[in-house]
């Protein structure tokens, strides 16, 4: 069984460094072969690759734009009169995404209107995200990329999101039926919503195209106080044979890189990928902000 392989969520690790060159260099340090990030578009692609190509690492996952924040919007694909949007988002997601070399892109669902009901708008906004899948579909399949579902929990995180169970996100998956939209498992939204965790990976695994992990319910690291018991999940993951990236999207509850203990054992107890292991220990120097 092969070892997993951790990619570094850069939204949310190494958050005392400003700006994203300097979190690549801060994981690279810290052993990561792969980083992912929501939204890369504060930044020029050709500056990004470049730091992500001194750093030795591949970016494996971004999001399409979350739309306008200050409208209260986070992601566009189901959301009723924002077709447009959503495909010029699309677009720009696209263009990031081959610039950086990045195989993956979260196709983020959205939000219910404010003041809709869910249960008045759902099939609405079905049909919304169906149609926009389908088109998506088509834009990946000429790059050869991948698009991903992800489930959101609306118990805690995001009461108002579309996308928020593994069945509903599968079930929309199969009526699009394009093998280059795969779903997306954070293991701390399904935990949340649904929990049977060791059944649901064991039923959707074979359509998942990246995982990401944090505890519950706090969200820090796997190693921190909460509910779920990492090392039997990532047993489980090997057991299961899942070949892609578990991304760390997780809030640090200290120093980003003392935190990373917990993957440094695993690293120890099951090799690392790429970075030899005398490479895994080493201490963090700051890096100048950008």
């Amino acid at each position: 069984m092969a070892a997993l392989r951790f990619s570094a969520n850069l939204s949310w690790l190494f958050p005392e460094l400003l700006g994203l060159p300097a979190r690549l260099r801060a994981a690279g340090s810290s052993g990561f072969e792969a980083v992912e990030v929501a939204w890369p578009y504060a930044e020029p692609p050709e500056v990004l690759a470049r730091a992500a190509r001194e750093a030795g690492l591949r970016l494996v996952l971004i999001n399409t734009p979350p739309g306008d924040q200050e409208k209260g919007e986070m992601g566009l694909g189901a959301v009723p009169g924002r077709q447009a949007a959503f495909r010029q988002g699309l677009e720009q997601a696209v263009r990031y995404a081959k610039a950086l070399g990045c195989p993956r892109i979260h196709l983020m669902a959205g939000r219910v209107p404010q003041g809709a009901d869910r249960r008045a708008v759902k099939a609405e906004m079905e049909i919304v995200f169906l149609e926009n899948l389908r088109h998506a579909a088509g834009v990946l399949a000429q790059e050869d990329l991948v698009g991903l579902l992800e489930p959101i929990n609306t118990r805690i995180t995001d009461p108002q999101y579309f996308l928020d169970t593994p069945q509903q996100a599968a079930a929309i998956l199969q009526k699009v039926g394009r093998p280059n939209l795969q779903l997306q498992m954070d293991i701390f939204h399904w935990q949340i919503m649904d929990g049977n965790l060791t059944g649901n990976i064991r039923e959707f695994l074979p359509i998942v195209g990246h995982v990401q992990v944090a505890q519950v319910p706090g969200r820090g690291e796997p190693s921190s106080p909460g509910e779920l018991n990492f090392p039997y999940l990532f047993q489980l993951l090997e057991d299961e044979g899942y070949k892609g990236f578990v991304g760390c999207e997780y809030q640090p509850q200290g120093d980003t890189v003392e935190g990373l203990s917990w993957l440094r054992s695993y690293w120890d107890r099951r090799g690392h990928p790429e970075v030899a292991s005398e490479g895994l220990h080493t201490t963090h120097m700051p890096l100048d902000s950008e």
